[in-house]
């Protein structure tokens, strides 16, 4: 099936959404019980962790961990917003470095300005992008010392719907800045899949929400797919993908392929497909990658492979480079709960 399409369903009595191109799931969101990224808390200064340069806080969800000391004191209020999903056992990360985040617009308290996606390249298209902002902010301005941008599917967006997505973004960041001190408390739930369906897959596509989407599409069959650790790769390639407690081992072969480029083609194919299957997973942390035999010569190619892949990924993730038993180490942020603690 031709398209790209996107199911807006429920999993296991949880909301879920998926994204499919070309009939292949490209994405998967699947809701939990654990705070989501994004979440904004009014949080209070716990105890600096001595020697790490961060300190723990207390918010209505448990311990979080700051990555910063320099300028609080226990006891102190402050905003922070919830970066990704703790390991477990460990406390949520957070940061105060803030972000208002909707379809169109992000609003950023803490750096001014007005900025426009890079994505958007035509000098009529960006005028009027800029236009219908300013028009929104006339009526609702941003918050003192905040900035904004407008991101890259306004391209394609009726200037009504930006501006009032600039505006409502506006709003939300004033009332939330304007309620900095009190106790510990949740002040904006993160958004759930069905929303960030909505915000992050701007591209044009087919929605499909009417209940049992994910079976009409095949979504069903390829999340069963996902609690194997074996991914075939065509002709006779795979990789296993498996993770542990202290990282996530990828073993890629060659299987029954016995030709002179054997090695070089099935790790083409499966770094090529690395990014969409962590994804899928929603795994992250440290990443060893076990390639089939090629020589060194080879690896630069490799690299190059992984890298044009992972442009196409939002998940910011870091090739750190080859290890002296020949690895390939990937570091990736955890923004998703591992599939296999959901399912």
């Amino acid at each position: 099936m031709k398209g790209r399409t996107i199911a807006l369903d429920s999993w296991q009595g949880r909301d879920a959404a998926a994204l499919i191109v070309d009939g292949v799931l490209q994405d998967l969101l699947i809701d939990s019980d654990a705070p989501r990224p994004g979440a904004l808390y009014r949080a209070i200064a716990n105890r600096p962790v001595k020697g790490q340069g961060g300190m723990f806080l207390t918010t209505p969800d448990g311990s979080a961990y700051l990555r910063q000391v320099k300028g609080l004191t226990p006891g102190e209020a402050l905003l922070v917003q919830v970066t990704g999903y703790a390991e477990p056992g460990k406390a949520l990360p957070v940061t105060t470095r803030l972000l208002f985040k909707s379809r169109y617009a992000i609003v950023t308290p803490g750096a001014p300005g007005i900025n426009v996606s890079r994505l958007i390249k035509e000098d009529d298209l960006r005028d009027a992008v800029l236009e219908a902002a300013h028009e929104a902010l006339m009526d609702e301005p941003l918050p003192e010392g905040a900035g904004l941008i407008l991101r890259s599917s306004c391209a394609t967006a009726d200037p009504d719907d930006i501006a009032d997505d600039v505006a409502e973004m506006a709003a939300l960041a004033t009332k939330v800045l304007a309620d900095a001190t009190g106790g510990a408390e949740l002040l904006i739930e993160g958004d759930g899949p069905h929303a960030l369906a909505w915000r992050e897959w701007t591209d044009p596509a087919d929605l499909d929400s009417e209940p049992g989407s994910f079976a009409r599409h095949g979504v069903d069959e390829a999340i069963d797919a996902l609690r194997r650790p074996r991914v075939a790769l065509g002709q006779s390639h795979s990789m296993m993908i498996e993770p542990t407690t202290a990282l996530v081992a990828v073993d890629i072969n060659t299987g029954g392929d016995t030709s002179p480029a054997a090695g070089l083609k099935a790790n083409v194919a499966a770094l090529r497909d690395l990014p969409r299957q962590l994804r899928l997973r929603g795994l992250g942390g440290q990443i060893l990658v076990d390639p089939a035999p090629v020589p060194k010569k080879d690896r630069r190619q490799l690299e190059s492979v992984l890298r044009a892949a992972l442009k196409q990924d939002m998940i910011e993730t870091v090739l750190a480079g080859w290890t002296q038993l020949g690895l390939m180490e990937i570091q990736r942020k955890r923004d998703r709960l591992p599939l296999k603690d959901l399912l």
